[in-house]
């Protein structure tokens, strides 16, 4: 089948629907464009799950503080389109900002408590444009998978109690972190790295495989497991926004006085210039930082 691209809500509508109406089951991946190695392993991991996977690309404004990069963001339409074909995309999804948002739109999706801490802290409102997007798009694909990247972590834990409090009719998939080969998370804010800054990003997936490892050998104060990322951190001259442990399902943090449990999310935002990136482990649930065959591949591709 080739690739078909919708620009409008109605005609993607429709087509999400006459996939149905076939027989097959729909996945649907939801991007912002600019598509790296990662973005198709959800997508190839979506067509595992699904007769046949839909792609959204869509950079949202409304998760956009007023200072942060929208005008900068990354966009490759062209580029896009082809990976997309080459992984065997059945529907695209690329709609104007007008077409998702009216001009006198005035509604929100909120979900209260997960979006508090961690970059809901330094980003306020980022999650509230995240939630409404996602619902919009749960709202236009109809009965569905879709699939989402645990390196976002947070925007994976609200966008599964978004489903569950609304009773959308979509399951939610996580897929592992894809990184690169020397551990560095794929995003597509790495094209804003130098090839300086970038050798000094590898200080954060240092960081997190030494908390790991002094995990594995029985540490479970919080402010060790913490300071093991920090320190890392700095060495590299690297701005830590947050270095937090929590909760993996309700994101509370773990005071930094006391000990972790069984398994505790340990998240990261650090800024390189103007670049900000993030990153996550679960201690107790991830022994490796894992990097996949794409990963492999991707070493080099999104900096100089």
């Amino acid at each position: 089948m080739s690739l078909e691209l919708c620009s409008t809500v109605s005609d993607f509508r429709d087509a999400c629907d006459a996939i149905r109406a076939s027989g097959r089951s729909l996945g649907l991946v939801p991007t912002m464009g600019a598509l790296h190695s990662g973005h198709m392993a959800l997508v190839d991991y979506a067509r595992q799950q699904a007769s046949s996977v839909a792609v959204s690309l869509f950079v949202n404004p409304t998760q956009f503080g007023p200072n942060e990069d929208l005008s900068r963001y990354p966009r490759d339409l062209a580029g896009d389109l082809e990976k997309c074909e080459a992984h065997g995309v059945s529907l695209i999804f690329a709609p104007p900002a007008s077409e998702m948002y009216a001009s006198d739109e005035s509604t929100r999706v909120v979900v209260r408590g997960l979006t508090d801490g961690l970059c809901g802290a330094a980003r306020p409102g980022h999650f509230d444009g995240v939630a409404t997007i996602v619902t919009k798009l749960f709202a236009v694909v109809g009965p569905s998978i879709a699939v989402f990247g645990r390196k976002d972590y947070q925007q994976l834990k609200v966008v599964q109690r978004l489903v569950r409090d609304l009773l959308l009719p979509v399951r939610i998939f996580a897929h592992p972190t894809v990184r690169e080969a020397d551990g560095l998370a794929l995003s597509s804010r790495n094209a804003y790295l130098t090839q300086e800054q970038r050798q000094r990003a590898r200080a954060i997936p240092r960081g997190l495989l030494r908390a790991m490892h002094s995990f594995a050998r029985g540490e479970r104060r919080a402010v060790v497991l913490r300071d093991s990322v920090r320190d890392e951190l700095g060495h590299a001259h690297l701005e830590a926004e947050y270095v937090t442990l929590a909760d993996p399902e309700s994101l509370a943090p773990v005071e930094l006085g006391g000990a972790v449990g069984s398994t505790a999310l340990l998240a990261l935002a650090a800024r390189i210039g103007s670049t900000r990136l993030i990153d996550n482990v679960v201690l107790g649930e991830e022994t490796a930082l894992s990097v996949s065959e794409e990963g492999s591949k991707a070493e080099g591709s999104e900096h100089a």
